[in-house]
């Protein structure tokens, strides 16, 4: 058997390759830019795909500037939302701050509550449980904001179609502010205020805010209309940048700007809570970015609500005591590590449970129920599932009021939510993204539901949706990334979705000088020293998970060893070793060259 039949035997489904293509109008943008910042062509048409096609986008790009940040009050109801906090704080109303238990809503209450505790007493948080109360507002929380004296609850991050719990808060004399960044319904709440940027009446410049980020237009406009410093609203950032990465929600336009200084103050001066994580994520003396706050700072935020009470991540997050700060990032680290594990064993028995179905290999979806799964984590077991087989997945288990809930994660390109909204009638709630979504049924809607989710994806979802697919921004010669490339590269993050880190692809690489090599503690990883010339070469990392979870790197070290190429597409990475940096090449996927 030769080589090449043996690598293609083993590689379990051949991920599809898509270089992002132009056209005549974008061509010329890209010449334009090339000439205009004396950049290549390469730089110019990664700005281009990103929409950046004038000098003045460019700059704007290139230059985030907390100036043009957009007036908080061109939000649709945001005159009548500072008016009705500004009463309360005038008459010295009990105020409730309330939001979800993921680290949206945490950094959201975390916001709008350390703001406003500066100027009033009568103000506490609210974190609903996870387990008892599920997501969003509420009929507990209201209950507990009127037998506690609140007259006015600002939500963050839900509450847009919580039209029947306003109603029941406003029966009972309890103001509501909503703050959220979700698709609203047919009809909103009938709340004071109601903030979101995807209102079909809301003409705000930007529609893709976090919910912490509304909760923080709140705040900026609290401080425009009582004549605050502004920088009462930026020591905040942080904790907005963190909500940003941690959501998925683009970073672009504004959101850019929020996560560019976010970070710096992450970096630089962080809150007293953000601090602490960095302590215990072991990345305090690091240069924090868009990456580490997703794998790092919000799973341990994250964790508290998943496993506890979202209500320790706000007292951390808020808190500048040494001894509660110590004590809740030690917490939140430990409930990670206990997140990790329940994660594990749970996502190994939904790839149990799917792979014994008899027809497993022909469906186009997935939709998994255990009673006994924790329902914290099913989102990630969800998204795990969905990367491993390509397919819409929805993972069910039981919740404490009697029902069933859980979490959905979408494939490239397919719409989770119209998928899940198909289904509505058979739903007690849902919400979410085209990609991430939640949702809560009677248990005798199951089946109901399994066989219409399915036929709906069946009849809508397209074949190459179901197959791994990774959009490459350009194909480049090794001689092409030069020092000024790799300098301007930098400068496209922070990186995220609709901005992600560029992809590139280059082929017929060939082992430099025979120094490509297995490594890893079980030799299942790679590092390949590539070249094209024989004279430019870099070095890459190549990783047996994600695309390459069912190669053998022994396979792809042999293949070069004997004078094979391979064509590769990667990320370029800044490598620290011992003090010294080096570019490095961190690669996503591998191809047999085509001769």
């Amino acid at each position: 058997m030769s080589l090449n039949k043996e690598f293609a035997l083993n590689t379990k489904m051949e991920s599809i390759w898509t270089i992002k293509a132009v056209n005549e109008d974008q061509h010329s943008h890209i010449t334009q830019l090339c000439q205009t910042l004396n950049i290549s062509l390469e730089l110019s048409k990664l700005l281009v795909i990103r929409g950046v096609k004038t000098f003045d986008e460019a700059k704007y790009f290139f230059r985030p500037t907390l100036d043009n940040l957009y007036d908080p009050f061109l939000m649709r109801d945001m005159s009548l939302a500072v008016d009705r906090v500004n009463k309360a704080l005038r008459k010295q109303e009990k105020i409730l701050v309330y939001g979800d238990y993921d680290v949206d809503g945490t950094t959201a209450v975390s916001v709008v509550y350390g703001f406003l505790k500066q100027y009033t007493k009568n103000i506490r948080y609210y974190i609903p449980d996870r387990y008892t109360e599920g997501y969003g507002i509420s009929y507990k929380g209201i209950d507990y904001a009127r037998e506690n004296g609140f007259t006015l609850v600002v939500a963050l991050d839900c509450g847009i179609k919580a039209n029947d719990k306003i109603d029941y808060a406003a029966e009972h004399g309890v103001d509501f502010i909503i703050c959220d960044h979700h698709t609203p319904g047919v009809e909103l709440p009938k709340a004071v205020a109601v903030l979101d940027p995807h209102r079909a009446d809301c003409s705000y410049p930007y529609s893709h805010l976090s919910g912490c980020g509304v909760g923080f237009k709140l705040v900026q406009a609290l401080c425009l209309s009582n004549g605050i410093n502004m920088d009462d609203a930026y020591k905040y950032i942080d904790l907005v940048a963190v909500s940003i990465a941690s959501d998925i929600v683009p970073i672009t336009g504004e959101n850019r700007i929020l996560a560019d200084f976010g970070l710096k103050k992450l970096n630089k001066n962080p809150s007293a809570g953000l601090r602490s994580i960095k302590e215990v994520c072991g990345i305090a003396d690091k240069v924090v970015d868009i990456s580490d706050i997703v794998f790092k700072i919000g799973p341990r935020i994250n964790a508290s609500g998943r496993l506890y009470s979202g209500s320790e991540a706000v007292q951390l997050l808020t808190s500048n005591n040494s001894e509660v700060l110590l004590r809740k990032s030690t917490d939140i680290d430990t409930y990670n590590t206990e997140r990790k594990d329940i994660d594990k064993a749970t996502t190994e028995e939904a790839k149990k449970q799917f792979t014994e179905l008899p027809d497993y290999k022909d469906k186009k979806s997935i939709v998994l129920y255990n009673p006994l799964w924790n329902r914290g984590i099913v989102g990630i077991v969800a998204s795990r599932m969905s990367e491993e087989f390509c397919r819409p997945t929805i993972i069910l288990t039981d919740s404490d009021d009697g029902f069933i809930a859980g979490s959905g994660r979408s494939v490239v390109g397919f719409d989770l939510y119209s998928a899940i909204d198909s289904c509505a009638d058979l739903l007690v709630n849902f919400g979410g993204h085209p990609y991430a979504a939640g949702l809560t049924m009677k248990k005798e809607s199951l089946c109901e539901f399994v066989e219409r989710f399915d036929s709906f994806v069946n009849s809508t979802i397209l074949p190459e949706q179901l197959i791994p697919q990774i959009d490459i921004d350009i194909e480049i010669d090794f001689k092409n990334i030069t020092p000024k490339f790799i300098r301007i590269l930098k400068q496209f993050a922070p990186f995220g979705p609709q901005n992600m880190k560029p992809l590139f692809c280059t082929r017929c690489l060939s082992d430099f000088h025979s120094q490509s090599r297995l490594i890893g503690k079980d030799n299942t990883h790679a590092k390949l020293v590539l070249t094209q010339d024989n004279k430019v070469f870099f070095d890459g990392i190549a990783f047996c998970s994600g695309y390459m979870r069912h190669y053998d790197m022994g396979q792809i070290v042999r293949h070069l060893k004997v004078g094979g190429q391979i064509d590769i597409c990667y990320t370029i990475e800044e490598n620290v070793f011992n003090n010294v940096v080096s570019n490095q090449l961190m690669i996503r996927d591998i191809k047999l060259s085509k001769k």
